[in-house]
């Protein structure tokens, strides 16, 4: 429980501000306070280029794993295998938020990764190599995978009921209280013979990965469909290091309290046999603290410290704010291909133009966003016919009965609001649904305003995108909930998720910004971006492991 003005054991003992010094550079970074943050204002402006951020990454990963062995774990892997037409399996990059995320460990250093086989040629792969980790055959690739091939009905329960919908709408404050959820004895089947039994997989398969090398295990554990893997693998090896990172947002206990207390009890025991937890923004820091508090009887949560003791352990807590890669980004929206999107989307510009790129799903806000433009057209008769909306949707989880919904309702105000304005020569908005990066970075150049108004989101990548890749010094329109308004609050205008009149004022306020401030805020936001890119994201997390042992 929280300690208040208690005097704690010395084992018990706050964790202070400290400096860590990284390997490559000499450079010190601190860790601690500001409800784990790892970098202050006063020290952003001083953080490294992209470049040695590279070469430090590598230099710290190297001294790190000198006597330890990674082991990263994710329900995604680093690659994945089809079977092509003549039956053969071919390897192609992996698919995700997390694997890209990942994607620069992946490059420049030895281990093993774990993950599920999501397709017939995963399966058939894990089959062939009797579960085994066999390397990459993907160039450039340093890692070994190993499968987990779950029996498929034990997946489903473990990702189509209880990963989703109902963690993920549980962090994302999407149930509707009254009515949903409802946790019957399917959930309770789900929970106990497919959460349960699939994160016991993983950690059965850490606790063997382990068990190849003397070296003491480092496993880095990543997002919500893992939680019970660090309390799991705790209990077998119990002097590994063990990382969880959390990539989506972290809702208060009251929120949590609508599940069962042998869910929230069991995810929050597990997270805290890790040695560190991360999340994406100060409020999940918080809010993880507070469900400690509440659900773990004999915790004492240091606030101050950020860190939980329980059970004799020292869990700290930690924000690292993840980001882009910068580079790569760059690469994709300037690549040829970008060109012929660019020249095919011209022709659909209005004099100003704005954009969203989101997964079509509840918690993108997608529908509030388009009543915002509805009114500002009926508020300003003379934007009709000169500002065009372009929304570039990707298709998610369409086996899900809510998403479906949703598309439903998505569509219904996409006609509402051509039939109202539309004209013979004029499509207020204009839609595509497919997963398609390219085209999306392409739009992403041409945009006047990009509206991001997420009803929550751990951090929201596309709002970093954008600044990036824009060739317009365009206007960043983003929620408050979203984890990337912590960064970029210093050039963006902000809209909470359910102000529809607001977003609408936000509108109208970015369409008519003068172009000197239009460059300012642009100017600020591709700074910061540039600053703390994907690269900085590893590397913090390490020196922060690296720390544990000094």
């Amino acid at each position: 429980m929280s300690h208040g003005s208690l005097t704690l054991p010395k084992s018990y003992a706050s964790v202070p501000m400290k400096r860590v010094r990284d390997p490559s550079s000499g450079k010190s970074s601190v860790t601690g306070g500001d409800h784990g943050c790892v970098w202050s204002e006063e020290e952003r402006p001083r953080m490294q280029t992209p470049t040695n951020a590279r070469d430090s990454l590598k230099a710290l990963a190297d001294e790190l794993l000198r006597d330890q062995r990674l082991i990263l774990v994710s329900n995604r892997g680093p690659m994945e295998y089809h079977v092509a037409s003549g039956g053969e399996l071919q390897a192609r990059r992996g698919s995700g938020g997390v694997v890209t995320a990942l994607s620069g460990l992946t490059n420049h250093v030895d281990f093993t990764w774990i993950a599920s086989a999501m397709s017939e040629g995963d399966r058939r792969a894990a089959r062939a190599n009797e579960g085994r980790a066999v390397p990459s055959p993907l160039p450039g690739q340093r890692v070994s995978v190993r499968f987990i091939n779950t029996p498929r009905r034990a997946y489903h329960k473990h990702y189509n009921i209880i990963c989703n919908p109902l963690l993920w709408f549980i962090q994302h404050y999407m149930w509707s209280s009254p009515y949903t959820p409802r946790v019957d004895s399917a959930v309770y089947d789900a929970w106990e013979n497919g959460y349960v039994h699939v994160n016991r997989e993983f950690a059965d398969a850490v606790v063997d990965e382990a068990a190849q090398t003397d070296a003491r295990p480092l496993v880095m554990v990543h997002d919500y469909q893992l939680y019970l893997v660090p309390g799991m693998v705790r209990e077998q090896l119990p002097h590994a290091r063990i990382h969880e990172f959390v990539h989506i947002p972290w809702p208060t206990a009251s929120y949590w309290e609508l599940l069962p207390a042998m869910i929230r009890t069991a995810i929050c025991d597990s997270l805290c046999q890790a040695d560190i937890v991360g999340f994406q923004a100060p409020r999940d820091v918080r809010s993880f603290l507070g469900s400690c508090d509440a659900f773990l009887d004999g915790a004492v949560v240091d606030r101050t410290g950020s860190c939980v003791h329980y059970k004799g352990r020292t869990t700290l807590v930690r924000c690292y704010p993840i980001s882009i890669d910068v580079d790569e980004v760059r690469d994709i929206a300037d690549s040829p291909r970008a060109d012929e999107y660019e020249q095919r989307l011209t022709p659909l510009l209005g004099k100003q133009t704005i954009v969203r790129v989101d997964r079509a799903e509840p918690s993108k806000n997608i529908v509030r966003g388009f009543a915002a433009y509805e009114t500002l057209l009926d508020r300003r008769p003379d934007l009709r016919g000169n500002v065009r909306f372009l929304a570039f949707l990707v298709p998610s989880r369409t086996h899900i009965r809510q998403y479906q919904r949703y598309v439903e309702e998505v569509d219904t105000a996409i006609r509402r609001i051509n039939d109202r304005f539309g004209t013979d020569d004029w499509t207020p908005i204009q839609v595509f649904y497919e997963n398609n990066y390219t085209q999306a970075m392409a739009g992403m150049r041409l945009y006047d305003v990009l509206l991001v108004n997420a009803v929550i989101d751990g951090m929201n990548l596309v709002a970093k995108e954008g600044p990036i890749v824009n060739r317009r010094d365009g206007v960043l329109i983003l929620s408050e909930s979203a984890g990337a308004y912590e960064q970029l609050r210093v050039g963006a205008l902000p809209v909470a998720p359910a102000d529809i009149e607001g977003a609408a004022r936000a509108l109208d306020e970015a369409l008519s910004m003068p172009p000197e401030e239009r460059k300012r805020r642009a100017d600020l936001m591709r700074d910061c971006i540039e600053r703390e890119d994907i690269t900085d994201w590893l590397r913090r997390q390490l020196l922060d492991l690296d720390a544990l042992d000094n």
